[in-house]
């Protein structure tokens, strides 16, 4: 196959691009910034791209089989909290133009990376959540400007298939973490955040938790969400589907395990200054098992492993090039 992913400079386009050009595809990675963390190349061919570019877009869609539409402008809580006007407008650009470039080029099937973002703040108030099913979308009240932006784009996404019979797919991504992603700089979620302190702090040290640290959520490893991805883009299923975890943690839990995994012993002190998003998300997933027969494989704490293993060795090379 002739596959295009957008976003493959990032965390889970460039770990997709990579997974699909070992399975012999042709991989076409585009990106406006190259994160640089994975061993290239992983991809079979490389374009540096503005997507919010209609030209950009369809050069980008020429002669690809499957598009996985991974580019967005986004980040972790005390990003998306600060930054709205340009979250939005930048990914309502880029989703916009690549439907319309990938209509226009004939893609066959196209893939939507939507995000947990998009479910109502009223359903998310108690730390003893419910999980959150499909349909609890509507009616709508997203999770900051972000979540509004990524429900619009399911929308049109809706809109494109019943309008023009494009073949979609719209996954909506729980909490991704693992290792090479953002793990510095403030567009860093959760997971790599906490590794990132954790690494950088000796041990007998303390580390600093937004928030009261009683707010949960479930994280969902890199591999498995690139599992089910594949696996939602092969299948007929056209409806957004959960992709997650329905293991739900306090982020204090988080951290513990992250500080397990270090060897060291650490303390806590909580800055409920700090932005912490909604109370409690988790995922419903029996749908996604059902119409995929898929279920995450990587337990957490093999998950937070490999990451605190990687983020304390960027940690360590960025403390020695300075």
């Amino acid at each position: 196959m002739r596959i295009l992913v957008t976003g493959a400079g990032g965390f889970i386009g460039s770990h997709l691009a990579r997974r699909l050009h070992s399975h012999g595809h042709f991989v076409r990675a585009v990106d406006i910034k190259w994160d640089g963390y994975l061993s290239e190349p992983y991809y079979s061919q490389k374009q540096t791209l503005d997507l919010r570019v209609y030209e950009n877009c369809l050069e980008a869609t020429k002669h690809m089989d499957y598009v996985y539409n991974l580019a967005a402008d986004m980040g972790g809580i005390g990003y998306i909290t600060r930054v709205s006007a340009d979250v939005q407008r930048n990914n309502v650009l880029i989703n916009s133009h690549m439907l319309e470039a990938s209509l226009i080029n004939d893609v066959n099937r196209y893939f939507f990376s939507s995000s947990a973002c998009v479910y109502p703040n009223y359903l998310q108030g108690e730390s003893a959540v419910t999980p959150l099913k499909e349909g609890d979308a509507v009616p709508a009240d997203p999770n900051e400007a972000y979540g509004w932006e990524k429900l619009f784009t399911e929308v049109l996404c809706e809109s494109f298939r019943r309008d023009y019979d494009m073949n979609i797919r719209v996954a909506r991504y729980h909490n991704v973490y693992g290792p090479e992603g953002t793990w510095s700089g403030g567009r860093e979620k959760a997971p790599a955040a906490l590794c990132r302190k954790v690494a950088e702090t000796r041990d007998g040290g303390e580390i600093v938790i937004w928030g009261d640290g009683k707010q949960t959520r479930s994280f969902l490893y890199i591999d498995d969400c690139l599992d089910a991805s594949i696996a939602l883009m092969n299948s007929k299923h056209v409806e957004p589907i959960n992709v997650g975890s329905d293991r739900l943690v306090t982020i204090d839990e988080l951290a513990d395990i992250i500080i397990a995994a270090s060897g060291k012993t650490l303390s806590k002190r909580y800055d409920p200054t700090k932005p912490q998003g909604v109370r409690g998300r988790n995922a419903d997933l029996s749908l996604v098992k059902k119409v995929l027969g898929w279920a995450p494989r990587v337990s957490l704490e093999d998950g937070l492993a490999e990451t605190y293993k990687w983020v304390e060795k960027q940690v360590e090379q960025s403390i020695n090039h300075h």
